[in-house]
């Protein structure tokens, strides 16, 4: 198993030429939020700013579109009428994705099954690089087959035995091979998240060391969804962009633990994003 190191960044963040233009590095579509969980979309579309991405849209549903662009005016939102994601929504969603080179959805979203369908209606037609997180997962793991080779999956243990069927012990060995044969089931990259987090497409294992046990809070997987969409946006492969984007999660959680330890938020890991990768 390879053990993902800073020197993988080299390889993604290179200097930009003089005459570099907008969208040059990526235009990412988030699809989030809800009634309900109406800032999840933030965390997401902030971590993937700070991860270099050039541009940020959510679409959501309309009140949580509004409380998203309140937040920060450096996201672009698309209101999205109504109060959950409904398939009404996916033809614009479709529209909206031409311009992209990259989505990222699940955060927010919620789990009912009119949501669920939505985002599998969704994902049998989206062709661009996907981050699956949070909700999004509930919804793949009863649609396989909308699952394809250029997403990136990023699930927690439970979220992982609800994928698979399969349970995940702390031994680190047995932990990466079953999730290499996940990975290789579904035809797709896989982060699965824990103390030491295992990166695997089916083929190629990858563990993650960097990260604290202080990140056991709310928002911190989006934080991880938010940059592994950054990068996939600048088309980085899938298995390259899941192993740096859990090394620069873990690193800046890292940074952030040591400012505010057990009172470090999200948003904190956040504002550490840039010196991971400046360093």
């Amino acid at each position: 198993m390879e053990v993902v190191g800073r020197s993988l960044l080299k390889r993604i963040y290179k200097k930009r030429p003089d005459w570099a233009r907008k969208h040059d590095f990526g235009n990412l579509l988030v699809v989030g939020g809800s009634k309900i969980y109406p800032t999840t979309p933030v965390l997401v579309g902030l971590a993937a700013y700070r991860a270099g991405v050039d541009w940020v849209t959510v679409a959501a549903p309309q009140e949580a579109a509004r409380i998203v662009a309140n937040h920060s005016p450096n996201i672009m939102t698309y209101p999205l009428d109504g109060e959950f994601l409904e398939i009404r929504h996916v033809s614009k969603l479709l529209e909206l994705l031409n311009k992209r080179t990259a989505v990222e959805i699940g955060g927010g979203l919620t789990r009912s099954e009119h949501v669920l369908s939505a985002i599998t209606e969704f994902l049998k037609e989206v062709k661009v690089p996907c981050v699956i997180d949070d909700d999004a997962l509930y919804a793949v793991a009863k649609n396989k087959e909308v699952i394809k080779e250029n997403f990136i999956l990023t699930p927690h243990s439970f979220e992982f035995y609800v994928l698979s069927g399969k349970k995940v012990s702390t031994d680190l060995k047995k932990r990466a091979e079953i999730v290499r044969k996940v990975a290789a089931e579904l035809g797709t990259t896989i982060i699965l998240k824990g103390h030491v987090d295992v990166i695997s497409n089916g083929k190629e294992v990858a563990i993650n060391k960097t990260g604290t046990p202080l990140m056991t809070k709310a928002g911190f997987g989006n934080t991880l969804a938010g940059i592994c969409a950054a990068i996939l946006a600048r088309k980085v492969d899938a298995f390259t962009a899941a192993c740096a984007a859990a090394y620069i999660n873990g690193k800046a959680g890292e940074l952030a633990a040591k400012q505010y330890g057990e009172g470090m938020l999200p948003t904190d890991l956040i504002e550490q994003i840039s010196r991971v990768i400046k360093a």
